[in-house]
Parts: structure tokens; sequence; C-alpha cells
């Protein structure tokens, strides 16, 4: 669909300035836009590729000379990022899908669909289902048995949706992720060498090698409202509660929750991060990409932790960590100074030696 200048402006609560009556059919990057691309030149240094593209408008950081960009009109934003949300939001050509049900897709007669959802082709839904209004689900999607989704979601191909699994509305699943795999949970008929290490910090003591006996998953996992989950997520069922991601959270690509974990609401979860078991996240933590949260962990509300990093030990509230095992980022940061000046303190350390020890002996 496109969109004049003024009308993009208007929608951004945005300043329009010069020609406001150029149509405007996609975004692009400054270097490759075209005469009906809006260049997307939010920094100084990206305005630098306008002259290598054919755009007529482009979005522009609040006090720009656009004329002297050699632009015809410019759209002015104070904080460009928030404005592309908006933008990108117009410009979405969604996946293309068909309304309706599609004739091949099965669903269980006891299922309850809202009439103006999308069903995809190949989709599989089961008994006792519910699909809540507005909501589109792509193909070769399965919903299992008593799952309830609500209304104007979207999930994308492939999705797996188990048994019980209960979504809030406009929640947004990317191709490929998983809500409600069993969890990962297992037991030995005695104490294993594995608590026996966790115990004592590194002795497995004297216990036998042992076969693993199956504790079954009986919870299952809730989805809030206007959260968004990412491509190969995977959010396990709790072992007799619920797993919870509560409203407005974020999940990226490749993220694993464990059973029984809790994370609150406006959280993000950056890519190939992992919770364990019965980890509890707060309202508006950050974890950086391959974070690994140890089961049982608590991280409290507001915390950030840098990409990477191994958190086995509770966080506070408001705390910024980093490293294995997760330390406060400024001392990682101070640590990490040290260790790089160590080849350097060792050779001043086997100077002294030899000024000391005439004959090169420290004995």
């Amino acid at each position: 669909m496109a969109y004049t200048v003024e009308q993009i402006a208007q929608a951004l609560g945005a300043k329009a300035l010069g020609a406001f009556d150029i149509v405007i059919d996609r975004a692009a990057e400054p270097g490759d836009a075209g005469p009906r691309d809006i260049a997307l030149a939010m920094k100084p240094a990206y305005a630098e590729g306008l002259a290598q593209g054919a755009a007529r408008a482009a979005m522009l950081w609040d006090g720009a000379d656009w004329q002297a960009l050699g632009l015809e009109a410019a759209i002015l934003v104070p904080r460009p990022r928030y404005a592309m949300a908006g933008l990108t939001a117009m410009l979405d050509l969604g996946e293309g899908w068909d309304d309706g049900v599609h004739p091949s897709a099965v669903i269980h007669p006891d299922a309850v669909i809202s009439k103006d959802a999308h069903i995809g082709p190949l989709v599989v839904i089961g008994a006792r289902a519910e699909i809540g209004a507005g909501t589109r689900i792509g193909p070769q999607v399965s919903i299992g048995v008593d799952a309830k989704i609500g209304a104007e979601c979207l999930l994308r191909e492939g999705v797996r949706i188990a048994a019980r699994v209960q979504i809030g509305n406009r929640v947004i699943i990317n191709p490929g992720a998983v809500l409600g795999g069993d969890g990962f949970s297992f037991v030995t008929p005695e104490k294993s060498a594995v608590e026996n290490v966790r115990d004592s910090l590194g002795d497995q003591g004297d216990a036998t090698a042992q076969s693993y006996a199956r504790i079954h998953s009986l919870g299952s996992v809730r989805i809030g409202n206007d959260v968004e989950i990412g491509a190969n997520t995977v959010i396990d069922r709790g072992t007799i509660r619920d797993t919870v991601i509560n409203d407005r959270s974020k999940l990226d690509s490749a993220v694993m929750i464990g059973h029984n974990t809790i994370i609150g609401t406006d959280t993000l979860v950056c890519g190939m991060a992992g919770t364990a078991g019965s980890a509890q996240i707060g309202n508006n933590v950050v974890l950086g990409g391959r974070v690994a949260v140890a089961d049982n962990i608590f991280v409290g509300d507001g915390a950030i932790i840098g990409g990477g990093s191994g958190v086995v030990s509770n966080v506070p509230a408001g705390r910024v960590m980093m490293g294995y095992p997760a330390i406060k980022m400024d001392a990682y940061v101070e640590m990490y100074k040290h260790l790089r000046r160590l080849g350097r303190v060792v050779r001043d350390v086997a100077d002294l030696k030899k000024s000391v020890f005439k004959d090169g002996r420290s004995d």
C-alpha cells in the first residue's frame, strides 16, 4: 500500500518538510532507495549514502539540513528508531495468506474457531481448542487438545502448540517455535554423582552409575498479551504448575525456556539465551544473547545481563551483570583489563626474580 510523505508524517506524529505529496511504496537504505522509496538516513553517517541512491524523500534525525542533502522532502524525527516502529508497521506487507479456512486444514469438530479467523493450509487443530477473533494461523501449524489462542494473534509457518497451552491476545509466534514440549526432568533411584557435585562443588562422592527415571510434565504453558516469540524458540511445559511468559515480553529466535520458568512483563530475551527449570525472571529484564540462567535462579526487576554470561546466583533488581560466572559488569570489565595485562605482569615478575637471584634460581 502506498502513502504520501504527509500521511506517513501524520501517522508518526512527526514533522514533514518539502513536497508532501510524494508517494512512498516502501522503505529502503539510502544507497538502495529509489524515487518511490523513503530512505532511512537517521544518522549523519547514514545520510552519506543518499548520493548513491535515487531517493526523493528520507526519514532524518531532528534538525537535519534535508535540502543540503539533495532531497525534495523529509520527515524529521527526534527518536528515529522509535519512529521506525510506526513506519514499518505501516509498510508491512504481511504474509500474503488468503482469508478463511483452507480446505486442507484438519479441524476437530469440537474445536471452537472464530468466524473471522484465518486457518492456513495443512493446519491441524485438536479437540476443544479455541481460536480467537482475527487470529491468523499459517501453513502447517499444529494446535493441541484444549489449547486456547486469543484474538488478533499471528502464528507463522510450522508453529507447534501443544495440548492445554494458553495464549493471550495479539501474540506473534514466528516459524518453527514449539510451545508446550515436555520439560527436561529426570531423576535417579539413589543420589547421583551430579547431586553430590552440586552439594560439594567438585566431589562426585561414592555415587554409582544409574539409569534415569522420567518425571512427567503435568503443567502447561501460559503466554500473556502482546508477547512475541522468535523462530525456533522452545518453551517447555511445567512439571506441576505452568511455565509463564507475562505481558509484552519479547523472546528472540533460538531461545530455550525451561520448565516452570516465570518471565515477567516487558522483558527481552535475546537470541540463543536460555533458562533452566524454575528460573524466575523479573519485569523489564534484558537477557543478552547466549545468556544462560541456572535452575531455580531469581533475576530481579530491571536487571541487565550482558551477552554470553552465565547466571549461577540470584541477581538483585537493577543490577548490571556480565561474565561467567556473572558478576557486576564494572567489576568484570576491570578484571578483564587486568587479565589482558597478565602477560606483562608475568614478564615483570620474571625480570624481578632475575635481579634478586643472579643465577636465575628462586630457591
